[in-house]
């Protein structure tokens, strides 16, 4: 049922503790406080930087990690108290696609094998019914009949990826997470992919957790935008609304740096100058606040929450408070 909310996270956090040095330890968040609400239908984007802790959310969500601390609400399971068996069933209602559709592929097993394997692990289907599911998914992302008994190293990177998305699909998930999907692709492959994921999502009213650093790719795809940096969300709002006016400091300068194909078109560039904040040991207050050129002595001291501001969630001091023109792309350029 369309708007049926699957995924529910409520201050989802992923600590990992590294060694340093021979005596040493030291603690990354990698995750930090995120909450989202994900309804079938309708793609959530997460972008930020490498390092920003998007790709270990999709490691929480599709239950390859357990959470820190928070909850995280599967088809209204909360999965940190569900039994071993409701957890297997989980794992059937949220796939994985990967980013590399090459390595994320057995080049040992045929399509048709690769295919039929989630389906003989978790279902008591015969061989003859495994087979023509697989190969009516194949039909379903594009694929040939005569691909069935071929090798992944036979196909090009966007069929690889097609098959890798068919997978995800034999289980009949409600929650499909896309690591990264196309940005191991070719622009003109990218698109014929995306628009397949936008024909899947429609005819099987899939949800989709979309992560990625390519603005240019969420704003085709996504309904809603979530930001992070350093492991916490700073800003979350509908697409529309984030790209025609975003509010924090570090959106706005991911935006100013996402290529525009209208020559026409004038965008300044952001140019963020400071030390790269360590995982290791984040800045007190808004981690943002080495390289945010709106920032002060506020910004150091006390870490800013999400807040309502203008159709968007935004944690920031600068527009809590009023210190920029929040209707403005291209805010302030830093030298």
């Amino acid at each position: 049922m369309s708007g049926e909310t699957v995924i529910r996270a409520e201050g989802l956090e992923r600590d990992y503790h590294v060694r340093r040095g021979m005596f040493s330890e030291g603690l990354v968040r990698a995750v930090a406080g995120v909450s989202f609400a994900l309804e079938t239908g309708r793609t959530l984007a997460v972008v930020g930087e490498s390092g920003c802790g998007k790709s270990t959310l999709a490691r929480l969500v599709t239950l390859i990690e357990p959470p820190t601390a928070g909850r995280l609400e599967i088809g209204g399971l909360d999965v940190s108290s569900a039994a071993a068996a409701e957890l297997r069933a989980l794992r059937k209602t949220v796939q994985i696609v990967f980013q590399d559709p090459y390595g994320s592929l057995n080049p040992r097993k045929r399509v048709g094998t690769i295919l039929e394997e989630p389906v003989l692990i978790n279902t008591d289907m015969d061989a003859a019914a495994r087979r023509k599911a697989a190969m009516e998914m194949m039909e379903r992302v594009g694929l040939r009949p005569e691909h069935y008994d071929r090798y992944p190293h036979m196909f090009s990177g966007g069929q690889r990826q097609r098959i890798a998305v068919a997978r995800a699909l034999m289980l009949n998930p409600k929650v499909v997470v896309l690591d990264e999907p196309v940005s191991a692709l070719d622009v003109s492959i990218q698109a014929q992919v995306l628009n397949m994921l936008a024909d899947l999502q429609r005819d099987f009213d899939l949800a989709y957790l979309f992560i990625s650093h390519d603005l240019s790719v969420v704003r085709h795809i996504a309904d809603d935008v979530l930001v992070m940096y350093l492991g916490r969300p700073v800003e979350q709002a509908p697409r529309d609304t984030l790209f025609a006016a975003p509010q924090h400091p570090y959106t706005r300068a991911l935006l100013s740096a996402t290529p525009v194909a209208d020559p026409a078109r004038r965008r300044d560039r952001i140019r963020l100058t400071g030390e790269l904040p360590s995982p290791l040991d984040p800045p007190s207050g808004c981690a943002f606040h080495p390289l945010c050129p709106l920032a002060n002595e506020r910004c150091s001291a006390e870490r800013p929450e999400l807040k309502p501001v203008n159709g968007a969630s935004v944690a920031c001091h600068a527009v809590e408070e009023g210190r920029q023109d929040t209707g403005a792309t291209g805010g302030a350029a830093v030298a």
